[in-house]
């Protein structure tokens, strides 16, 4: 470089001199011709460089992430925290991961090709991925960490997503899995992280859960535990966590340090001091105050989880009535609902299927975000046209099989703050329509066994977990009516069955989701129950590391799944170069 540099200084240098020693009359031309050769060569370098050159990842940086809990089991088949999940996703890969467009593709996998049937799934594995002590990755340690899985004696929480599937090995980079019935959503049970077999396999299954491996873990994933650091009691205080070099897919960022708190208080204390880079633990009333601190920005994405008042029409009379189910759910402004409940983290619904609120016909002003209750006309109207009356008391009231029913309901929902705010709102639209309103609130537990099990509610407020590919066939299908099954609001339409049965047998995705759209609207149109809003998972990070979209999450541990092209270090480079 510094030879370059010399020659072209001395073919400057002697132009000049050339220049000067010239004629006087033609010493002003070429001192023009010179300077204007030096500028057009100066901006078609630099036009060059701009067209032909790009912003570039370099190796480097250090992220530090905040995480509430101390994680027990960072082993994909047995975690079962959100401290557990977090830290598998950064150590652990599995056959397939969410790509930067929320899609499914292909990762410790070199292929996986689906039989006509839906039966076969043939996995390929690539034969460039090894774990982080050097070992290859194979079938052997895809076959054992899927049986493990299956092991009724090990319990893990996966099971019940790989119970009655066959395992046959091919080769030594080839299997098939195998259904016993066509499950097209099953395919998302491929992100599973896989274990090393030649560390874990030498192990009984009573001791597993209690190895040493399950807080040092070993996996084949974008990060490596560099070093533990524990408290005198042996409890897991962060991890060093160091790029896996030896992958085609290394990440950028060099290394991780990953501190655990006992609650969001020390996670936002350092972030707002600067002490932490990243977190995914501010709860939604305090995400306005940290992002004070100018140098974080917070990512938000929806997460496949429905929150609704669910009818139970067996239990009232009055819910029977397809008016009032309707005047109930026209009067409440998920808009507002939002703004309020969730800080604005979420998306407004009005259907099973997680798609934005349309356009109400009301006059609410949606736009306002107050707690203010403005109730459209139209539900009032509904109710008064299928004949519900005040009585001498002001009370609504309407003859229903021969009995005068009182428009009254009860909510039960859980004591958290949540579904307590939620619950006061609904109450307040509803009571301005005319509708008498009681609430319940219950221990998650009791709520689960005591209301959800039995059916034993006249409107539960409730969030369902779905998973990415919103198969609505577990709460909306009329087999599951009854404990064990989801389908909580005990719907019946066999039309929607047959669409929800088609749907999971259709292995083409854009034939799936229109079968999905069509049951959803059909659900929506009989209002089995209100449905309120999807809400957002939220990631604090730090504006100087670059992430690419955080589409598609099914959980927030998925943030991770595309940390190889997270980077906060970068140069430009000529394409020919990257």
């Amino acid at each position: 470089m510094k030879a370059i540099k010399h020659a072209f200084s001395s073919v400057v240098d002697s132009l000049l001199e050339r220049i000067e020693r010239s004629p006087a009359s033609d010493r002003l031309l070429l001192r023009v011709l010179f300077f204007v050769i030096i500028f057009s060569g100066a901006a078609t370098i630099y036009l060059a460089n701009q067209s032909h050159t790009a912003t570039t990842p370099v190796s480097g940086g250090v992220l530090r992430e905040g995480i509430v809990g101390t994680p027990r089991f960072v082993n994909p088949v047995l975690a079962n925290t959100r401290a557990d999940h977090d830290m598998t996703a950064l150590i652990f890969d599995g056959l397939m991961k969410i790509d930067i467009n929320g899609n499914l593709v292909p990762n410790l996998a070199e292929s996986v090709t689906v039989s006509e049937d839906g039966l076969t799934y043939n996995v390929v594995l690539r034969q460039d991925i090894y774990f982080h002590d050097g070992q290859a990755v194979t079938t052997d340690d895809v076959l054992y960490t899927l049986r493990l899985i299956q092991d009724p004696d090990l319990k893990s929480p996966l099971r019940g997503n790989w119970s009655g599937v066959l395992l046959e090995q091919v080769s030594d980079n080839e299997l098939n899995i195998l259904l016993e019935e066509a499950y097209a959503p099953f395919i998302e049970n491929f992100t599973v992280g896989i274990l090393p077999s030649h560390l874990w396999s030498t192990l009984p299954i009573e001791q597993i859960p209690f190895s040493q491996l399950n807080t040092e873990p070993v996996g084949a994933g974008p990060f490596k535990v560099a070093a533990a650091r524990r408290d005198p009691a042996g409890v897991i205080q962060g991890y060093t966590l160091e790029a896996h070099r030896d992958t085609p897919d290394a990440p950028a960022i060099e290394r991780i340090l990953v501190l655990f708190f006992e609650d969001q208080a020390g996670v936002l204390e350092n972030l707002r001091a600067g002490e932490l880079d990243a977190s995914a633990y501010v709860s939604n009333d305090a995400l306005a105050s940290v992002l004070e601190n100018d140098n974080l920005t917070a990512i938000s994405e929806p997460v496949p989880r429905t929150f609704a008042a669910f009818f139970n029409q067996n239990r009232s009379a009055v819910l029977r009535d397809d008016a009032v189910r309707k005047a109930l759910s026209l009067t409440v402004n998920r808009e507002i609902l939002v703004e309020t409940a969730l800080f604005g983290q979420g998306v407004p619904i009005n259907g099973p299927v997680l798609i934005p609120q349309a356009a109400v016909e009301s006059e609410n002003d949606s736009d306002q975000a107050t707690s203010t209750v403005t109730i459209p006309t139209e539900p009032r109207a509904i109710l008064e046209a299928a004949g519900w009356r005040e009585n001498n008391q002001g009370r609504l009231e309407k003859q229903i099989d021969d009995n005068t029913e009182i428009l009254q309901v009860t909510i039960r929902t859980s004591n958290a703050p949540l579904f307590i705010e939620i619950s006061n709102q609904l109450r307040r639209y509803w009571e301005a329509i005319g509708v008498e309103v009681s609430l319940e609130q219950f221990d998650q537990s009791d709520l689960v066994q005591s209301v959800i099990r039995p059916r034993d509610f006249e409107v539960l407020l409730f969030g369902l977990d779905m998973n990415r590919s919103y198969d609505l066939y577990p709460f909306w299908h009329s087999s599951q009516q009854d404990d064990p099954g989801l389908n909580i609001a005990q719907y019946t339409n066999l039309t929607v069955d047959d669409l929800l049965e088609e749907a999971r047998l259709e292995t083409n995705r854009a034939s799936s989701t229109m079968l999905r759209n069509e049951a959803a609207r059909i659900i929506s149109d009989e209002y089995p129950a209100v449905f309120l809003f999807q809400p957002y998972t939220t990631y604090v990070v730090n504006r100087n590391f670059v992430l690419p979209s955080l589409a598609g999450l099914a959980r927030p541990s998925d943030r991770f799944s595309n940390t190889n092209d997270w980077y906060t270090d970068s140069a430009e480079l000529w394409n020919i170069f990257r």
